[in-house]
């Protein structure tokens, strides 16, 4: 059967350079401080807070990872709404901006999973897919 509704168009969240320059500036530091800075600085800025669950991830702390990972969720969603997202729809890996929502919610995902909730992982590895399954690949090894 075919799907005769048209897909919504793909959300491309706006750059924040600012941010950006802030995040490649903590990764010359690569201490959990410099990147802390970048989350309270740019605290809507979901890519600092997938980094930092993804640091929590690396080092065994999946409640720490889990509590990054869902501010950055949350904060992706937020930004999402306000360019124009309605709840579904492509978010695209290739558009750069999206990826700090999109690794945010892959974090979340893994990080759910090591604290055993087992729905919570599968719906945001299917959202991950959902959004974009290039995402899903992308990070499928991390």
């Amino acid at each position: 059967m075919q799907n005769l509704m048209p897909e919504p168009p793909a959300t491309l969240l706006p750059a924040d350079d600012k941010a950006v320059a802030a995040l490649a500036d903590a990764e010359r530091v690569g201490t959990a401080e410099a990147y802390e800075a970048v989350a309270a600085r740019y605290p809507t800025y979901s890519a600092a807070w997938a980094v930092l669950a993804s640091r929590a991830l690396a080092e065994g702390k999946a409640v720490t990872a889990y509590a990054y990972a869902r501010t950055g969720y949350h904060r992706g969603l937020d930004q999402l709404r306000k360019s124009g997202w309605r709840g579904h729809g492509p978010v695209p890996w290739s558009h750069e901006p999206n990826r700090g929502f999109l690794r945010s919610l892959h974090a979340l995902s893994r990080s759910a999973d090591e604290i055993g909730e087992a729905e919570e992982a599968a719906r945001c590895a299917q959202f991950l897919r959902d959004c974009d399954p290039a995402a899903g690949d992308a990070m499928s090894n991390v």
